[in-house]
């Protein structure tokens, strides 16, 4: 369900080409979908062209169940960009191994997809098609997009069922991913903006010490355990400025809105080299929804328990 927002002026860049999982998840989103949609051929050029004004949204692959972090979003967010996330899509993943018309398992010797799915895949991979090569594309339409171009008899790609459709592809098998629940999280950055506060949000931030000296991981923590915030995620990156120097990128329950977060940030802020701020937004998954309700209704209650107090003030 596609949180409350206004419309975002188009287009919306996403990674392509036409078929990906990103773009499945991008049409999850009716007021993204029904704007002006702009395929691009790799994550960098995705928050490039936001970066540069070319487009109004960024979408892009940031977290996947079974693989972790999408490493080439993460790093650019921090390092590269400066861009806000405006929200969170979760999308269900399932792979399939597809090839040409013709093409069977035992004809196959290599297979070519995203880093990250072929990585997905690698049980399957081994128990069926030992000793394959594995190529690497820029997504995982792209892959398909690529050999139903250029068809090869002996080269299959592992991606969804749509860039089988859109390509002229045959399925030799379904759902090759390793591990049964697999998702994928997305999320919409553009350059400026904070969403409102929904009840049932996520904020996240980069942290950069001063130095790698003991104890500087826990000071950190210490702020937000002290708080009894909850983190969702914590992710050490190399800085690029040296062998051994990290900040940690996080994920935490709550919106900047929040007095809460707000005076943990404050004092992030104050303590450590920089923190750089990725954004506040609606989180998503299931419960979404329900979680919202029950913050709505509870903050209901207690205005209604305060005006009870404050009416017999005088």
């Amino acid at each position: 369900m596609t949180p409350p927002a206004t419309r975002p002026p188009s287009p919306v860049a996403f990674l392509g080409p036409l078929g990906t999982f990103t773009e499945e998840a991008l049409l999850s989103q009716d007021d993204y979908a029904s704007g002006a949609l702009e395929p691009a051929a790799t994550i960098g050029d995705v928050l490039e062209a936001v970066r540069a004004g070319r487009a109004a949204i960024g979408f892009v692959p940031l977290e996947n169940a079974i693989e972790g972090m999408v490493r080439d979003t993460l790093d650019a967010l921090i390092f590269d960009v400066d861009l806000l996330i405006q929200r969170e899509v979760v999308l269900d993943v399932r792979l399939h191994l597809m090839a040409g018309p013709g093409t069977s398992l035992r004809d196959v010797r290599r297979v070519v997809s995203f880093p990250v799915a072929l990585a997905q895949c690698r049980r399957f991979v081994a128990e069926h098609l030992p000793g394959i090569e594995t190529v690497a594309a820029n997504s995982t339409a792209d892959a398909a997009r690529i050999l139903g171009e250029r068809p090869d008899p002996q080269t299959a790609a592992i991606g969804p069922r749509l860039a089988a459709e859109l390509y002229g592809l045959s399925i030799l098998a379904e759902d090759v991913e390793d591990f049964a629940g697999n998702q994928t999280r997305f999320v919409a950055v553009a350059t400026s903006g904070v969403p409102a506060p929904t009840g049932h949000d996520r904020t996240s931030i980069v942290c950069f010490q001063d130095a790698d000296r003991p104890g500087s991981l826990h000071g950190i923590l210490g702020q937000f355990a002290a708080r009894n915030i909850n983190l969702t995620r914590l992710e050490s990156r190399p800085t690029k400025q040296g062998l051994g120097e990290y900040c940690f990128a996080i994920d935490l329950s709550g919106h900047i809105a929040d007095e809460v977060v707000a005076d943990c940030l404050r004092d992030l802020r104050a303590n450590l080299a920089n923190v750089k701020f990725l954004g506040s937004y609606p989180a998503a998954g299931h419960l979404a929804s329900q979680r919202r309700r029950e913050a709505d209704d509870a903050w209901r209650r207690a205005d209604e328990w305060l005006a009870a107090l404050r009416s017999q003030i005088g």
